[in-house]
């Protein structure tokens, strides 16, 4: 298979598992005696250990190669899976969320910068917007799938002993089995080395042995391809206005993510309730997404990357002041919806700006350094927001969340004038560089 086309697969069967449990993952703690406080102190620890292992992580997937940290980043989520899924209590959960932020560490940046990697060996310093705008309509879909397979398994609920919010968790758990079996099977990647022509092939347990010898020495160079990201991040003032953006999106996110189902709950009176129709109208939110994502890589075209990001980012806020001031369900649906079309648009055109500033020594690490500052602000925002949204209301929690998230576009005023002096080249390969590229 061509490039694009794992890149795509692969994209479907990572998230698609996800769209049955993105209610879910909020609700079912709160429905086993968690607070709302606690519940979303999970996703705190998550973002901790998220931003703890983020440059390791990234600096290993540029260093010893990208496969190795997609095969580990689905094993972890199997675990992390499964443990959620059996937490009776706030401890379990805890160890779960853990589990879940070790998970986004690994899987945050290999298989796009393995795509990326393919993209630039036969076109190097090709834009990727479209594809990964691609990307984005894939992901939108499919989790917009999974939405509305989930609030089907909540209405169907046909195990009365168990909860009915479980059963999309269990059907997450077996999802995950199978995207690490696509991953092991599908994704292929060059040596990072290139192996000497005069150099005997070793077999048999030689051939185990030099590959541990190959990959140890590919591990020992992680702390200098870390190091060089981190210069990179000193360095460029438009790759640090970019991961300064992250403070401020992750914000929006709790609202819309986290925030929107307890709301829910509140105005239909019981979680239970609440998961029923939230897998619908995540389904169709995520569709928003999708579409969001697809309309993305005609508006860069149009008006720039830079300037298609800020727009996505700021209209995202509002959207998300806008949910906390609906005043009923079909409101804050509406509001939902645009919001999340809003999210879609905004991410295809965030990354391509930090692929223009990232090599592919360090693509990984740039990526990684973007999450970890976009978790490292949700692990502080989500607790916050919890207990404004605890003591004073949720729609208090949201707009100021919203609110805040709208400051961020300050920060992608250097790379506004970097396209600027850029200019922006005909870019028409990119739609076919992965098909070229797939023999790389």
């Amino acid at each position: 298979m061509s490039p694009q086309r794992v890149f795509l697969l692969l994209t479907a069967t990572r998230w698609f598992p996800v769209g049955l449990v993105v209610t879910v993952t909020t609700l079912l703690p709160i429905e086993r005696g968690l607070t709302v406080a606690q519940t979303l102190s999970l996703a705190s620890v998550m973002g901790l250990v998220v931003f703890a292992l983020e440059l390791p992580t990234g600096g290993t997937a540029d260093a010893v190669g990208r496969r190795p940290m997609l095969v580990a980043s689905a094993v972890v989520q199997v675990l992390a899976a499964t443990t959620f899924l059996l937490a009776q209590s706030f401890w379990a959960f805890l160890v779960a969320s853990a589990l879940m932020g070790m998970f986004r560490a690994l899987d945050s940046g290999p298989l796009e910068a393995w795509f990326v990697d393919a993209v630039h060996a036969k076109h190097p310093g090709a834009d990727v917007d479209r594809t990964l705008a691609h990307q984005g309509t894939v992901l939108g879909v499919s989790i917009a799938l999974g939405a509305l397979v989930s609030g089907g398994l909540i209405w169907w609920h046909p195990f009365a002993a168990w909860s009915a919010l479980a059963l999309p968790y269990a059907t997450y758990c077996v999802l995950a089995v199978v995207h690490l079996v696509m991953v092991i099977v599908l994704v292929r990647e060059a040596p990072r080395r290139p192996a000497d022509a005069a150099t005997v092939v070793p077999v048999g347990r030689r051939r185990w042995r030099a590959a541990v010898r190959s990959t140890v020495a590919s591990a020992r160079q992680m702390p200098a391809v870390v190091a060089s990201g981190l210069r990179l991040a000193r360095d460029s003032r438009v790759l640090r206005g970019l991961l300064l953006v992250e403070l401020f999106t992750a914000t929006a996110m709790v609202v819309f993510e986290s925030l929107q189902p307890v709301r829910m709950a509140e105005l239909l009176g019981g979680e239970a309730q609440a998961a029923a129709v939230m897998g619908p109208v995540a389904s169709v939110g995520w569709g928003t997404f999708a579409l969001g994502a697809a309309l993305c890589g005609l508006t860069s075209r149009r008006f720039g990357v830079a300037r298609t990001a800020m727009a996505s980012r700021v209209l995202n806020g509002l959207g998300a002041v806008w949910m906390g001031l609906a005043g009923g369900p079909g409101m804050l649906v509406v509001a939902y919806l645009v919001t999340y079309g809003l999210h879609g648009s905004s991410g295809p055109s965030y990354n391509a700006l930090l692929h223009r500033e990232a090599r592919r020594d360090n693509r990984s690490t740039v990526l990684s350094l973007a999450s970890m500052v976009g978790f490292a602000s949700y692990a502080v925002a989500s607790p916050a927001l919890g207990w404004v949204a605890q003591t004073a209301s949720t729609s208090l929690a949201m707009v100021l969340g919203g609110a805040f998230s709208v400051l961020g576009v300050l920060c992608f005023l250097p790379a506004l004038r970097a396209e600027r002096e850029r200019g922006r080249r005909p870019v028409d390969e990119v739609d076919d560089v992965p098909q070229d590229a797939a023999a790389a």
